[in-house]
């Protein structure tokens, strides 16, 4: 087995480090404690054409594997940045892959190229309140009207639907009653998020605040039919094709979170002067931040060998989970132990761990909560009865 970057993948780490590192753990935390938009650092990544690192040439990206993209992210948040900085980026980055694979050439012709700029928001519209984990029971519904869609629904934790001009948004075509299959009957669209149409209201929440979350309500929005995105009725299929990937990035920006708080815990742990020597001397600091490194780096080895599976084209479902499961685990215990270890000053947002601890959390629950990766690969992989 060869554990190296290639040279062009250390390029790539090396430079996305080096911007990164323009946007000091100030700029994130007023851009959070404002609920403002990081706009400075997107347009810096688009500027430096990250956004379109996974995007086809043919459509002004780059044509890079799901290796490259989550080398991306793991810096960007590693920088400080956190969960603020990847998800400003992180649907540009991979979300629109149903349109890549699925779309029409005119509808790919027409956004890709806007996406990989920067100049195209674009926000994921799959939850919804009353559905839950359980997309089969979305009840937004798409009613065909001659040369269009009229959509009604809601949909929930929806991030940077404030920025977004538009919207890749799963509805039903066929209601879950009439369908023999409960995942048939799901209709993928990449449309306008038409403002007079859309309610866009954004939820109050922990943290990761310089980045919306959003419910939204839709009214009558009218959709055209050349903005669905493949067959009618076989969205859900369309949406499968991306999962692997978004855990494999979700699960590289918490090892990036979790990289940049153990280094500020060692840090700070070695500064410290407590009973006439550095707190980092007891054991009882030293251990559990040596442990946390132990745990990254494993939960690292198990990321790359997923990106190396779905790169090579090779079943990787059981290893993106697990990538997941545990770099998310392991990048929170990191980020809870950095807080631990300064103290009272680790509650202070002057030392910024207390940012890096809140945006952590949410990485046990999204994309997929830690509990449905156990029933994934307790059904899927142990062969074991399903549970749901």
């Amino acid at each position: 087995m060869d554990f190296a970057l290639t040279e062009d993948q250390e390029i790539i780490r090396k430079s996305v480090a080096e911007l990164a590192r323009r946007f000091d753990d100030r700029y994130w935390m007023e851009k959070d404690q404002a609920h403002e938009f990081p706009g400075e650092f997107y347009d810096a990544i688009a500027k430096g054409g990250w956004l379109g690192i996974t995007i086809p040439e043919a459509y002004g990206g780059h044509g890079l594997g799901i290796t490259e993209a989550s080398l991306v992210l793991e810096e960007v948040s590693r920088s400080g940045g956190g969960m603020n900085a990847a998800s400003a980026i992180h649907l540009s980055i991979f979300g629109m892959h149903p349109v890549v694979v699925h779309g029409s050439e005119e509808l790919k012709r027409r956004t890709l190229p806007r996406v990989a700029t920067g100049d195209l928001h674009v926000c994921f519209g799959v939850t919804e309140p009353g559905a839950g984990l359980d997309t089969s029971r979305i009840t937004t519904f798409a009613r065909r009207e001659g040369d269009h869609y009229v959509v009604n629904g809601r949909k929930v934790w929806i991030s940077k639907a404030m920025e977004s001009e538009k919207i890749l948004l799963l509805t039903r075509t066929t209601r879950y009653e009439d369908v023999e299959k409960k995942t048939d009957g799901m209709t993928l669209f990449l449309t306008d998020l038409d403002r007079s149409r859309v309610t866009v209201r954004p939820i109050r929440k922990m943290g990761r605040n310089a980045v919306t979350s959003n419910e939204l309500f839709i009214d009558d929005l009218r959709v055209p039919a050349e903005d669905r995105v493949g067959e009618e009725g076989k969205g859900f299929t369309y949406l499968l094709d991306g999962l692997n990937p978004e855990r494999m990035l979700i699960a590289a920006e918490a090892l990036g979170l979790g990289r940049v708080a153990l280094d500020r815990a060692v840090r700070y742990a070695g500064e410290r002067v407590v009973f006439d020597r550095p707190i980092g001397a007891n054991q009882g600091i030293q251990f559990p931040l040596a442990d946390s490194l132990a745990r990254l780096d494993a939960a690292e080895l198990v990321l790359r060998k997923a990106t190396w599976l779905y790169d090579n084209g090779r079943p990787c479902g059981r290893e993106a989970n697990t990538a997941k499961y545990l770099c998310a685990d392991a990048g929170f215990t990191a980020a809870d132990r950095a807080l631990q270890t300064h103290g009272g000053m680790g509650y202070a947002e002057e030392y910024d761990v207390a940012r890096y601890f809140r945006e952590a959390r949410v990485m046990r629950i999204a994309p997929v909560s830690q509990e449905m990766v156990l029933n994934y690969l307790g059904s899927h992989t142990l062969g074991m009865p399903r549970s749901y």
